[in-house]
């Protein structure tokens, strides 16, 4: 039973680590960092996290627009809210999939395919973007990491064909058609046929895929200085263009389906490439717990409200 069930278990590692790491940390150290934060860089870091929440809304909302998907921004920025709450409580932030079902509403048949199409395409190119970043700022690990670049450019590569492949709906029905015909029911052939139909209607030209991909760039960017704020706070000198090579590989690592919204892999993962750099353990860890308040809890705790007023309305 165990053993069917390991895919059920898998999200626990990352607890397991989390709880790990705390007991190799001393946690009134912890707690010290916490309480003597900077209160000015904090409250710089809750700005950026507002610019961060619009800008990210507007990412997808202006691939929604091109889909013709009528949803008004301040909708679109609720939306983005509630569907953060489930991305921050599922693993790999599977449950912001969530959004194609809001957007479901604002489509002309109601289908959900549009919606999933805007989900996908945006978090591919999310993952480009990190990958990216981690490329182009690998360069501070030279004299202390031996980082294989050729791997992320090889990964950024197949990740690029893999957009194309998607985006263009005719390579994707000749890769798909084996599971459509043979894997499928002929119950639900129909159903699955028209929301792949629906999911190819309105895609974006491919010269908007560069625009996007720099809205992504944008996004992962602001995040990060949200990061770099609350390490000002912790009294941690380094430059930002550290974070910017740190964090690109600590996401990345915290997108693996092991854990709830990364926890545990990734303070494992930035306490050793900060450590590269002589910033204590505790200092990491705290700075990660203030980043998962700001960025994770109180996002969700608003989301939770939306959830139940949007419950309430219906």
């Amino acid at each position: 039973m165990i053993i069917k069930n390991w895919k059920n278990l898998l999200p626990l590692i990352g607890i397991v680590l989390f709880v790990y790491v705390i007991f190799r940390i001393d946690i009134r150290n912890v707690i010290s960092e916490i309480t003597r934060a900077n209160k000015f860089f904090i409250f710089i870091a809750f700005i950026f996290l507002f610019i961060m929440m619009v800008v990210q809304t507007f990412k997808w909302y202006y691939i929604a627009r091109i889909q013709k998907i009528n949803i008004p921004f301040k909708k679109a920025l609720e939306v983005n809210i509630i569907s953060n709450f489930y991305g921050f409580v599922t693993p790999s932030r599977a449950g912001g999939v969530v959004r194609a079902e809001y957007l479901r509403e604002y489509t002309e048949n109601k289908n959900i395919g549009k919606g999933l199409f805007n989900f996908i395409i945006d978090k591919i190119f999310d993952i480009l973007s990190i990958i990216f970043l981690a490329i182009l700022f690998s360069f501070v690990f030279k004299d202390k990491l031996d980082i294989h670049i050729a791997f992320f450019i090889t990964l950024f590569l197949i990740f690029s064909l893999a957009t194309l492949i998607f985006i263009k709906k005719e390579r994707s029905k000749f890769f798909l058609g084996f599971i459509y015909r043979k894997l499928l029911s002929n119950k639900i052939k129909n159903k699955v046929k028209i929301t792949f139909d629906t999911f190819y209607e309105n895609v974006p030209k491919k010269r908007y895929l560069a625009l996007f991909f720099i809205f992504s760039i944008i996004s992962w960017i602001l995040i990060y200085i949200i990061f770099y704020f609350i390490g000002l706070s912790l009294s941690i000198q380094l430059s930002f263009i550290h974070y910017l090579a740190i964090l690109p590989i600590g996401t990345l690592v915290a997108m693996l389906p092991i854990s709830i919204s990364g926890l545990g892999t990734r303070e494992l993962t930035l306490i050793s490439l900060f450590g590269l750099f002589n910033v204590p353990a505790a200092k990491v860890f705290s700075m990660s717990l203030i980043d998962i308040v700001i960025v994770g809890i109180i996002p969700s705790i608003i989301g939770i409200i939306l959830i139940l007023r949007k419950n309430k309305e219906n």
